[in-house]
C-alpha cells in the first residue's frame, strides 16, 4: 500500500538537508540564465549609469544602504543579466582598480558592434583592442569601463578564406613574438 504524504502541494520541502523546488516556485528567477556575472565595483551606482549609457543596459533591481552604496543591484543588457554590489570594507571582495586590473573579460555580442563600440567609447570607456575583423569571422574589440571591469564586444562578420587566413597569419606572428600589439597597456586606475 502506498504510503499517503503529508505534504501540501506546491509547498518546498528540507529532505536530508536538502530543499526541494515548490511545483509552482522556479527556483532559478525569471530572465537568469544557469551563470551571472557578479562584479564588485568601486561606486556601483556610478557603473550603473554608465553601463546604461555604454551598452544600453536597463536596471532592474537596485538595494542601496542608506548612504547610497549598492547592497546588490542587477542590470539587463541585451538579453543577459549582470549583477553587482559596491566594494564594503572588511569583503574578500575587490575592484579590479584595486587589484591592478582584471582576469575576467565579459562579452556581448551585438547586431551593430560599431555602433555599440562608438556609444561605449563616448560614455567613457577605453580602448584595451581596437575593433576590427579577426581571424575567426567576427568584428571584435576589447574594453575597459571606468572601474576597471574589461568588456569584449563583437559580431560574426562575412569574411572571404583569404582575408580569414592572412588576418590569422598576423596574429600568430605577433603572438609569437610573445607579444600582442592590439592591446593597449590598461593603467591601473584606483
Amino acid at each position: 500500500m502506498a504510503r499517503k504524504s503529508s505534504r501540501k502541494p506546491g509547498k518546498a520541502t528540507k529532505r536530508g538537508g536538502r530543499a526541494t523546488p515548490s511545483s509552482k516556485l522556479s527556483p532559478i528567477p525569471a530572465g537568469f540564465r544557469s551563470v551571472t556575472p557578479y562584479l564588485a565595483i568601486d561606486g556601483a551606482a556610478r557603473a550603473i549609469e554608465f553601463y546604461k549609457k555604454a551598452f544600453g543596459a536597463k536596471e532592474l533591481t537596485r538595494q542601496a544602504t542608506p548612504d547610497g552604496k549598492i547592497m546588490n543591484a542587477s542590470v539587463k543588457i541585451g538579453d543577459s543579466i549582470v549583477m553587482m554590489s559596491d566594494v564594503f570594507p572588511g569583503s574578500d571582495a575587490k575592484s579590479p582598480n584595486v587589484l591592478g586590473g582584471s582576469p575576467v573579460t565579459l562579452h556581448i555580442y551585438s547586431k551593430d558592434v560599431d555602433g555599440l563600440w562608438q556609444t561605449a567609447l563616448s560614455a567613457g570607456a577605453r580602448v584595451i583592442m581596437p575593433l576590427d575583423n579577426q581571424f575567426w569571422g567576427e568584428r571584435y574589440g576589447q574594453l575597459a569601463d571606468p572601474f576597471g571591469h574589461r568588456w569584449s564586444v563583437s559580431m560574426q562578420v562575412k569574411m572571404s578564406r583569404e582575408e580569414m587566413d592572412a588576418k590569422q597569419k598576423e596574429a600568430m606572428a605577433v603572438f609569437a613574438q610573445s607579444e600582442h600589439t592590439g592591446f593597449a597597456e590598461q593603467p591601473s586606475q584606483g
